[in-house]
């Protein structure tokens, strides 16, 4: 029997082990790449929130602003009029200038004198018994309805009839 002799050189390692490590080292490498694209991009969108919160209070503060402006006006005109020895063409021009603004930001009243009932639109207060209306009419408004574009701003408050039973 023949022994083989050992040189005392180590092994080469296998060409996969190698391959290996490299893939490792360029997975890694690709990792913390994105995983700093992730960190920008949440601070990004960070960024992004504020923004957007910001020029929402901007445009909160210059729509408030606007309103002020107006009841201000308003307000002048109001305080004119209570000083005026004759307060009825004071309120005349200021009720005008409401109307005004009412037209200007697109808000109309609900007629609904004589109107079906329509719970979409209307708030019914009571209902009165009569024998000279249609059943579901309304008969009498308590507090002015106003839609603003196609929207219920604030429903009519009314009082419906309701026929009477023979």
């Amino acid at each position: 029997m023949t022994a083989k002799k050992t040189t005392g050189k180590k092994k080469k390692e296998p060409k996969k082990n190698i391959n290996f490590k490299k893939e490792i080292e360029k997975l890694n490498i690709e990792l913390k790449e994105k995983n700093d694209k992730l960190l920008r991009n949440i601070a990004d969108f960070q960024n992004y929130q504020k923004r957007i919160e910001k020029e929402q209070n901007s445009r909160e503060q210059e729509l408030k602003k606007k309103y002020i402006e107006e009841l201000l006006s308003l307000y002048e005109l109001l305080k004119k009029a209570y000083e005026d020895k004759h307060p009825k063409d004071g309120l005349k021009l200021l009720i005008k200038n409401i109307e005004k603004f009412l037209e200007k930001e697109q808000i109309k009243p609900i007629n609904c004198i004589g109107e079906k009932f329509d719970h979409c639109i209307h708030h019914a207060i009571t209902t009165l018994e009569k024998n000279d209306c249609e059943d579901n009419t309304i008969i009498e408004e308590v507090k002015k309805g106003y839609m603003l574009k196609d929207k219920v701003l604030r429903p009519s408050h009314v009082i419906v009839s309701k026929k009477i039973k023979k």
